[in-house]
C-alpha cells in the first residue's frame, strides 16, 4: 500500500488535469456558442437589409421627360411629368394634340417613315389598324401614292379648343389647322383649311423604350376625324354714299331760284 503522502501529488495532478480538461471543454463550448450568436446576428442583419430593399424597391423608377423647343423663339422648357393616375393639365394635352396633328397630317418624303412610326406611338390598337390601312400601298389615297410625285404637305395650327361632355368628362378637342400642299418644284402651293375632332385619353406609359421615346406620358388618340372647313370670305365693303357739299351760300341760291 502506498503511503498517503505519496498519493497527494498524484491526486493533485489528476485534479489539475481534470480541471484543465473542463476548462478546455468550456472554452470550446463558449467558442461554438459565440460563433452561433454571430451567425444568427449576421442572418438577422441580412434579413433586415433584404426587407429594406423590398420596401424601397417601388421608390426606384425611371422618370421619362419631354423637352419642348419653341419653333419661333427657340425657348426650351420641360413638359410636366404625368404619372398616369391624375388628370393631366390642359397645357400637356394641348401640347400633345398640336404635336400629333403637326406630325401626322404633314408629309415629307425624308421624314415620312419616322412620322409614321411616331404617330403609331400615340394610337390605341384600333386606331393603329386604321392608320396602317391609310398608309398601305394598296390604298389609292395613301400619302405614299398621292405624293409619289415629290409633293409635300406642311401644317400650320390655327386654333385648339377643348369640348367638355355633359357628364363632365374632358376627352374631346377640336383642332383647326391649315394644310399647305407644295408641288415638287416647290413653287406652286395650295392652302386648305381643316378641322379635326380628336378623342384622347392618358394611360400608363408603354414599357417599350422606342414608344416612350416619342410618348413618355401615355397620351393616346382614340378617335381622329378630320374634315375640310369652309372658310367664308368677308363680304366686300359697300361703297360709301357720296354727299355733295353744299356751299355756304347754297340756301341763298335756292331762294333766288324760287
Amino acid at each position: 500500500m502506498s503511503s498517503p503522502g505519496a498519493d497527494d501529488p498524484l491526486n493533485a495532478y489528476l485534479q489539475e488535469a481534470a480541471a484543465w480538461d473542463r476548462d478546455r471543454s468550456q472554452a470550446l463550448h463558449d467558442s461554438v456558442r459565440r460563433a452561433w450568436q454571430v451567425a444568427a446576428l449576421g442572418a438577422a442583419l441580412a434579413f433586415i437589409f433584404a426587407l429594406c430593399l423590398i420596401v424601397l424597391l417601388p421608390l426606384k423608377h425611371t422618370e421619362p421627360f419631354v423637352i419642348r423647343v419653341d419653333a419661333s423663339t427657340g425657348a426650351v422648357d420641360l413638359v410636366p411629368l404625368y404619372a398616369g393616375h391624375l388628370s393631366a393639365p390642359d397645357s400637356v394635352a394641348r401640347y400633345f394634340l398640336t404635336h400629333y396633328v403637326l406630325t401626322c397630317e404633314r408629309y415629307n418624303h425624308a421624314t415620312a417613315e419616322s412620322d409614321y412610326q411616331e404617330c403609331g406611338a400615340f394610337h390605341t390598337a384600333r386606331r393603329n389598324q386604321t392608320w396602317a390601312a391609310l398608309w398601305s400601298r394598296a390604298n389609292p389615297a395613301s400619302p405614299l401614292n398621292v405624293h409619289r410625285d415629290g409633293s409635300e404637305v406642311s401644317i400650320q395650327i390655327t386654333s385648339l379648343s377643348f369640348i367638355r361632355r355633359a357628364t363632365g368628362t374632358n376627352d374631346l378637342a377640336q383642332v383647326r389647322y391649315t394644310k399647305i400642299e407644295s408641288a415638287a418644284d416647290g413653287q406652286q402651293q395650295r392652302a386648305s383649311h381643316w378641322i379635326a375632332t380628336v378623342q384622347y385619353a392618358f394611360a400608363a406609359p408603354s414599357q417599350d423604350a422606342d414608344i416612350r421615346r416619342w410618348n413618355p406620358l401615355g397620351f393616346k388618340v382614340i378617335e381622329f376625324v378630320t374634315e375640310p372647313e369652309l372658310i367664308r370670305e368677308a363680304p366686300a365693303e359697300l361703297p360709301q354714299e357720296t354727299h355733295a357739299s353744299i356751299p355756304a351760300d347754297g340756301r341763298a341760291a335756292v331762294s333766288e331760284a324760287r
